[in-house]
């Protein structure tokens, strides 16, 4: 057997044990990320290793979301112990029915089992997984990216350090050594062993899994997301949304790629988003910003790029109608925002765009589970079904009916 089936087996196993107390997980769950901050030099110098190995091989963007620190990993723990905090989502009763035959149907909420994710060059993921599935009731299997599997294995050699101490499986929590596409392969055709696959990363692996899986998939992450400026706007506003929705993270799936500008301000708005750009971002413009402000000339590509870097596509556009158009034509309905102090324009784009999270007047970087109160998030699903935007607790359950009779028959 290879090491990724000795895994799935195990994972199988553990995911069939007697369901744990809602106690007994929280208590668990803060015994992790104590463990986590307890292995911080260790989780570090992991880290350091995949920085110098990935060097010169990734951008400077993408190193950024590999890098750990202290506070970085004060941060996964806290994210472990908000999920403590949060409502158990296994065994809800969501309805209840009782039928003229005197049968009482119950929905109850129930974990879907074993979740695999594949991930890249995201540390963090490791620890906000392993959290979510623990108290959702389901087993993980992860599998990062070479890039950061130093880091992965070290995280994940902490969270079982705290599984032990509190007397409970291991197996609970799984990291994939093999980064090679042999394990992705053998995660995506697992039937029988994974309930679900949720691929965490850029464009290529999540269509990869798309298109391979053979087990259900989540598709999440790609965000080509989109500020339209309305001729209602308050400039001042605009730039400090559009400005932190590039620039505060640029290497993340909620930030700003494609800024749309009515025509009624452009002349005004643009010289001010250049100004604020300046040495920080470059803009790619379409032939008639480019007649307003000095700026990249857009090529054809640009307004279907996920650049994940300081460069943003800049388009005027005549109405809201146009914004909305436009968006439906590119966007990865992910997260898109309108900046406008009209209310019936605010209604017409929030209606009409059908993206995850669509926002009035604020900044897309708040697509997020912890800003979404979620604690943390499993990923951001830009599908439809079973889950839709930031994934948390509530969308690693199912449901199963539970009816109870008194010798009824049929």
């Amino acid at each position: 057997m290879t090491e990724t089936s000795v895994i799935l087996e195990r994972a199988k196993a553990a995911s069939y044990e007697a369901p744990l107390s809602t106690e007994k997980k929280d208590s668990v769950l803060l015994n992790m990320a104590d463990a986590l901050i307890s292995h911080t030099e260790d989780i570090l110098a992991a880290n350091e290793t995949d920085l110098k190995n990935a060097k010169g091989k990734i951008s400077e963007v993408m190193l950024d979301r590999l890098r750990l620190d202290s506070k970085r990993i004060e941060s996964m723990a806290e994210g472990i112990r908000e999920v403590a905090k949060l409502q158990d989502p296994v065994g809800r009763v969501l309805s209840e029915t009782i039928r003229e035959n005197g049968l009482k149907i119950e929905k109850v909420s129930v974990p879907l089992g074993v979740v695999a994710i594949i991930y890249e060059s995201r540390p963090n993921v490791t620890s906000d997984a392993a959290a979510l599935c623990f108290k959702s009731g389901n087993v993980c299997v992860l599998r990062s990216g070479k890039e950061a599997f130093s880091s992965a294995f070290a995280v994940v050699k902490a969270l079982k350090d705290g599984l032990e101490k509190s007397g409970v499986s291991k197996d609970y929590v799984n990291l994939v050594e093999d980064t090679s596409r042999d394990s992705a392969n053998a995660l995506m055709t697992a039937n029988g062993y994974v309930d679900l696959l949720i691929p965490r990363g850029g464009k290529g692996l999540i269509s990869a899994c798309v298109q391979n899986a053979t087990v259900p998939v989540i598709e999440t992450g790609t965000g080509i997301c989109h500020i339209y400026v309305d001729k209602y706007a308050d400039l001042e506003k605009a730039v400090n949304i559009v400005d932190n929705a590039k620039t505060s993270r640029p290497s993340v799936c909620n930030a700003a790629e494609v800024c749309l500008v009515n025509r009624d301000i452009a002349d005004k708005f643009l010289p001010l988003l250049a100004e604020r750009f300046k040495e920080r971002a470059e803009i790619r413009g379409d032939k008639e910003v480019c007649g307003i402000i000095s700026a990249v000339p857009a090529s054809d590509k640009a307004f279907d790029t996920e650049f994940l870097d300081y460069i943003m596509a800049v388009k005027v556009v005549a109405h809201v109608k146009e914004a909305v158009t436009h968006i439906a034509n590119h966007s990865t309905h992910h997260s898109e925002s309108i900046v406008t102090e009209d209310e019936n324009t605010a209604e017409y784009f929030t209606s009409r765009v059908d993206s995850a999270a669509v926002y009035v007047n604020c900044s897309t970087r708040f697509t997020d589970g912890g800003e979404f109160g979620l604690g943390c998030e499993m990923g951001i699903s830009t599908q439809k079904l079973h889950a839709r935007g930031p994934m948390g607790l509530n969308e690693l359950n199912t449901y199963k009916y539970k009816i109870y009779g008194n010798g009824q028959i049929r």
